[in-house]
């Protein structure tokens, strides 16, 4: 397995992980605390983490026969988007910190390069 693989591996691994945990979080520990649009925000962040849980899980699997370069950003895209992405809207709701909604764009636009990066990489790799 390249390095490449093995690190995309690991951390669609832990985002899924964690994904089940702070959903189950938000599902039965949270549900008598936020209000309905706040859960929807929670959960907005846990269902942005799976998809890019198993983005990192397939590139993980394309880079174990070759590993691009523009694949390398697009796991480092993908791994700062769940941080910044899901992370702020965790942060936001439990928090109730409303500045942190200005830094979810960051980690949309994150994911959208790491996509970009991902299809150049299929393109030019």
């Amino acid at each position: 397995m390249t390095p490449l693989a093995r690190r995309c591996v690991f951390w669609g691994a832990l985002f899924g992980l964690s994904g089940v945990m702070i959903g189950a979080f938000g599902a039965h520990g949270l549900k008598a605390l936020l209000t309905a649009d706040q859960l929807a925000i929670y959960h907005t962040g846990v269902d942005y983490q799976f998809v890019h849980a198993l983005a990192l899980l397939l590139l993980g699997a394309l880079a174990h026969h070759q590993s691009p370069k523009a694949w390398q950003v697009a796991a480092i895209l993908f791994i700062a988007g769940v941080f910044i992405f899901s992370g702020s809207l965790y942060l936001l709701v439990l928090t109730d910190t409303s500045w942190l909604g200005a830094i979810t764009p960051i980690g949309g636009v994150s994911f959208i390069a790491g996509w970009a990066a991902l299809l150049w990489g299929l393109r030019h790799g």
